[in-house]
């Protein structure tokens, strides 16, 4: 079992910048990908970005393509989200999610972390 455990979440005003951090303990060794999701109040969770430990691949919701980066260290079992240029459209609650298969769906989940952009 993988347990996720997210930081960096807070209160800023638009065109500010965050650094989300995930860490995963457990059963880490079979983990073969790491992703944000986000859910805004009122609305179903949405994925934001993704990376795959091998080959590095990484894949982001249209709409923060450009502001966003994943990026990830193996070493630590860490996955970093840098959200650049925030918008008041960003503000949801940012869950860490990884996999042990990149063909399978996330399922194990973090409890999330506040993000809430001010305009």
């Amino acid at each position: 079992q993988v347990q996720l455990v997210e930081s960096g979440g807070g209160l800023v005003q638009a065109g500010d910048s965050l650094r989300l951090s995930c860490v995963a303990t457990g059963r880490t060794f079979g983990i073969a990908a790491m992703a944000w999701f986000r859910q805004a109040p009122g609305k179903e969770r949405e994925f934001v970005a993704d990376f795959t430990w091998s080959g590095r691949r990484e894949d982001y919701l249209p709409s923060v393509k450009g502001r966003f980066t994943i990026s990830g260290d193996n070493a630590k079992n860490t996955v970093f989200l840098q959200m650049n240029s925030l918008k008041p459209e960003d503000t949801a609650v940012y869950y860490c999610a990884a996999k042990g298969s990149v063909a399978a769906l996330y399922n194990s989940w973090g409890r999330g972390t506040q993000v809430t952009v001010s305009s």
